[in-house]
């Protein structure tokens, strides 16, 4: 189940505690662990922004940021008009600071199945579209040529992308007037097409890989030995945890049971 976006400033949920177990005469609550195997503590609920590096970031909810003065967001409303909104959380107006304040700034990204393009569906449910003409839109229930995109970075500036439609034009913010004009018809790579995609953090990949690294050596001394059958030196102890992390925890393992029977009755 998808946790509901946060933002900043507003107010914690207070967490509700667990009622006792029935089952448990002492009246203590129940200690069954519900957690997901190798979470931690705050892993499910990091709501924290940071930047896409790469294309194979970008999965999960994302803030399109476009090159604006002052910085926008890519948004859309439930009639599935696409538009910007200034951002209003950014540290000096840096781009790479930036985190929604409005749930229509949010798109959640993902690879359609079987290829490199990207879908993005609003807040409304409905998908991001270029039609022949350029114009942006938000209103399909359902992914067709004009849904797809592709999205890779900008050669000549790192932590920024382009967003290509399928007839090969690029996703273009022309700034000035009331409000920037937003469209999907520039044939060649500029300043204007020139975006940062803004995301959860518990979704980048790297962040969640180095979650899973920190798990995997979480293992206490004890249950280490129980493993073992034996007492271990604290070279043995290092030895397994990093083991964990590398994946050749069961044969280090091994061969640390068999040196104990050796060193017992050599």
């Amino acid at each position: 189940m998808v946790k509901p976006l946060s933002f900043k400033g507003d107010k914690k949920p207070k967490k509700r505690k667990r009622p006792a177990n029935p089952d448990d005469e002492s009246g203590e609550p129940s200690k069954q662990v519900t957690k997901l195997a190798g979470e931690e503590d705050g892993d499910v609920n990091d709501d924290t922004w940071v930047s896409a590096e790469a294309a194979t970031d970008i999965v999960g909810p994302v803030m399109i940021v476009l090159p604006t003065e002052p910085p926008s967001a890519l948004s859309c409303d439930p009639a599935g008009s696409v538009f910007t909104i200034p951002i209003e959380n950014i540290v000096d107006k840096n781009p790479a600071s930036s985190e929604p304040h409005d749930v229509r700034m949010v798109w959640v990204a993902n690879k359609i199945a079987g290829t490199d393009k990207f879908r993005f569906k609003g807040h409304n449910g409905r998908f991001l579209s270029c039609d022949k003409v350029g114009s942006l839109g938000a209103a399909s229930e359902a992914v067709s040529p004009l849904e797809m995109w592709d999205v890779f970075p900008t050669a000549d500036t790192p932590g920024t992308f382009q967003m290509q439609t399928q007839r090969e034009t690029y996703l273009l913010t022309k700034d000035g007037g009331k409000a920037p004009e937003i469209r999907g018809d520039a044939d060649a790579v500029s300043f204007g097409t020139t975006l940062r995609i803004r995301m959860q953090a518990r979704f980048k990949p790297k962040i969640k890989a180095g979650k899973e690294e920190k798990a995997l050596a979480k293992i206490s001394r004890k249950e280490l030995e129980e493993a073992a059958g034996r007492r271990l030196e604290e070279d043995e102890v290092r030895m397994l945890k990093k083991a964990r992390k590398d994946g050749s925890y069961h044969e280090v393992l091994l061969d640390l049971k068999v040196k104990g029977k050796h060193d017992k009755w050599g």
